[in-house]
């Protein structure tokens, strides 16, 4: 499984094929130069519909026992609960950074079609947000599996380096679980689940991509995060 820690990649140079020819002694060296993907373009609506979550989110949110956030983005409202008691660690790193506003005016900037959705890194134009605090400790050994809908924190090979990068779960995921403390094999750390806006996660799922890597999958047209606000 390679690390869900976006590699910003892009295309720097041109792939050229040469062909060489043995005609009499001497080569001729043909060389292909396919146009590379074009960048992704910003999101048309640049600025929130709203500055406050839905009636329905903060009903979904009334009725969880959890902690909430409501997360606005240019696809849609998304209200999800956090499970403290499961992966206390990673819920309060995720929770100061919502406080703090590091989230806002940045970016859905990997879609990978029926598997993931991941953010908290980048602002537009593919830009890489510094992190602001150190990285975690890896909390994947919590039960909690990457289910559909489940929210899950990103992280490089080492274990230990999750920072401010998540990801939505598009299906289940399970692939992704805690399977031993072996390398290779501690998995992603699910902290909370999406209980209300399973539309806003199916409609960024589908959305159009230009695909420059395996995991350097970027929406054709920018998915913009404009807030995430702590309910309760």
């Amino acid at each position: 499984m390679r690390s869900f820690a976006l590699r910003a990649a892009t295309i720097a140079g041109v792939v050229c094929m040469t062909l060489l020819t043995a005609c009499g002694g001497g080569g001729e060296v043909i060389i292909y130069e396919p146009d590379p993907l074009p960048r992704p373009q910003p999101n048309p609506f640049p600025y929130p519909s709203t500055n406050s979550c839905s009636p329905t989110g903060l009903a979904a949110s009334a009725s969880s026992n959890y902690s909430t956030v409501c997360m606005l983005t240019s696809s849609g409202e998304l209200v999800i609960e956090l499970y403290t008691a499961y992966a206390p660690a990673t819920v309060n790193n995720f929770l100061r950074q919502v406080g703090d506003g590091f989230y806002s005016n940045t970016l859905i900037h990997r879609v990978d079609r029926d598997f993931v959705m991941q953010g908290g890194g980048y602002v537009s134009g593919q830009i890489p947000l510094a992190p602001r605090y150190a990285p975690i400790a890896l909390e994947s050994n919590n039960g909690l599996s990457n289910l559909r809908g489940t929210i899950s924190m990103a992280r490089g090979s080492d274990p230990h380096s999750a920072t401010s990068q998540f990801f939505i779960n598009a299906r289940d995921n399970t692939s992704l679980d805690y399977k031993s403390s072996l390398s290779g094999q501690q998995g992603y750390a699910v902290f909370g689940r999406v209980i209300s806006g399973m539309a806003t996660v199916d409609a960024i799922n589908t959305v159009p991509v230009y695909r420059y890597s395996d995991v350097d999958i970027r929406p054709r047209t920018e998915v913009l995060v404009y807030w995430v606000q702590r309910l309760k």
